[in-house]
């Protein structure tokens, strides 16, 4: 890959990030974080994961995962649980209005990741990256 594709990659990825993280906020209350969050814990087995593997599976580092956990857990979206084989292990677990929430916001997802992909389609210095990406199918 030359140094000019990887850069339209990182601008139309900064775009499309924007794009979905205001339009999530706008519509359902939460951030693009949050909705990563919850759907990597709504697929997870008893729809918990620790927070070491919540924190890698959404690219966040320990700080940033425990401040999104407080904001789910305020929300009501998620709710914290201890290891019991390890009291030390703490866990974040998905709860029904959490799941509801992120059924809400799967179609809105998708529909402005779509949206955000034509728009970046339309710009000529991205309209490569943009078309190539928008083949694929999203799966929410």
């Amino acid at each position: 890959m030359d140094a000019k594709l990887w850069e339209q990659v990182v601008v139309l990825h900064a775009r499309v990030e924007h794009d979905l993280g205001r339009t999530l906020q706008r519509r359902h209350g939460i951030g693009l974080s949050e909705y990563r969050a919850l759907s990597r814990l709504a697929v997870a087995p008893d729809g918990e994961l620790r927070m070491q593997e919540l924190a890698d599976s959404i690219g966040l580092n320990q700080s940033s995962v425990s401040r999104l956990a407080v904001r789910l857990e305020t929300d009501g979206l998620t709710r914290r649980d201890l290891c019991p084989k390890d009291r030390r292990g703490v866990y974040s677990v998905i709860t029904d209005e959490g799941r509801t929430r992120l059924t809400e916001a799967g179609a809105t997802y998708a529909e402005a990741l779509t949206t955000a992909l034509a728009k970046a389609a339309a710009d000529p210095h991205l309209a490569d990256v943009a078309a190539a990406l928008a083949a694929i199918p999203v799966a929410v």
